[in-house]
């Protein structure tokens, strides 16, 4: 297993896939799921749509650092991605209506590689590249299950 190898995470939902999409693109919201995500702020004027460029502030343990994110789609109800400028990777989300309810599919590809500033970050100040993948991996699978929980309340 690489670093930079394509992470997957899914979870099947009991809502339409509008429920789904109006808790996933509550950006501010995205922190209260994810354990390594503190916020999403908006760098630009004009709300959740593509080219829009948004800071990430990460943490793990105590170790905390910014992200430059530019959003790459918005298909409403059905795909949101965004590419980490900082360290080279993709985040896609994708929903599928599925029987009465939806499957929410997360993936974090790394179209080229990682970046030498993401590889220095992961390698250095979170554990090793191949741990945090694994550690992002699981992440991801806990923000998809809070995602669910907050739906299907």
């Amino acid at each position: 297993m690489t670093a930079d190898r394509e992470l997957v995470a899914e979870v099947s939902i009991a809502a339409s896939p509008d429920q789904v999409w109006a808790a996933l693109t509550d950006l501010k919201r995205m922190s209260d799921w994810s354990p390594e995500l503190v916020a999403m702020l908006p760098l630009k004027r004009g709300g959740l749509r593509q080219n829009q460029w948004y800071l990430g502030i990460n943490r793990r343990k105590a170790v905390v650092w910014p992200t430059r994110n530019v959003v790459t789609v918005v298909d409403p109800g059905k795909t949101l991605a965004w590419d980490t400028t900082t360290s080279g990777s993709r985040w896609i989300y994708e929903l599928t209506h599925e029987g009465s309810g939806t499957r929410l599919t997360q993936r974090r590809p790394v179209p080229r590689r990682l970046t030498r500033i993401g590889s220095l970050v992961a390698g250095t100040m979170l554990g090793g590249k191949e741990e945090h993948a694994d550690e992002l991996e699981d992440g991801m699978r806990r923000t998809l299950e809070g995602i669910k929980a907050a739906v299907e309340r």
